[in-house]
């Protein structure tokens, strides 16, 4: 398996909700499990089978989480994108910032590094016009801005 890169606060926030989900989430989940069965009739009991949809969700959750923060890489920076496509004007330019899905910053798209753009911008630089393969065709962009967060 390769490394998923990861920012630092990527990587906390993550750790953080992977610990909440392990010990809080866990004890929440089974207590409704248990008032629902003092409910009686297990067959029947609507809120017996939401809490253990529930259980199987944040289950399978702690499992992505486990899997991402084991295999997590810890990245330097990470690069944002500003960029405008051709025939737009600079007001109409939109943020990406390359990296893994659960990466979060205010106002920029996360695209991952094997996508079309994403390969295409990796090491972009600004006033760069870059053309890249889309599913309906050839689309080309101007970098009007790169930042690192």
């Amino acid at each position: 398996m390769t490394a998923q890169k990861l920012s630092r606060a990527a990587f906390d926030r993550l750790q953080a909700e992977f610990d909440d989900l392990t010990t809080r989430g866990r004890i929440d989940v089974a207590n409704k499990i248990e008032r629902a069965r003092e409910e009686g009739d297990l067959k029947e009991n609507a809120g017996y089978h939401a809490a253990k949809d529930e259980q199987g969700h944040m289950e399978g959750r702690i499992r992505q989480l486990e899997h991402l923060l084991e295999n997590a890489e810890i990245a330097d920076d990470a690069v944002v994108y500003t960029v405008v496509y051709a025939g737009d004007s600079d007001d109409m330019a939109e943020r990406y910032l390359i990296g893994n899905m659960e990466e979060h910053v205010d106002g920029a798209d996360v695209i991952s590094p094997s996508s079309p753009l994403g390969a295409a911008l990796d090491g972009a630089t600004v006033g760069q016009d870059i053309t890249y393969d889309a599913p309906n065709g050839a689309l080309t962009v101007r970098v009007i801005a790169v930042d690192t967060v």
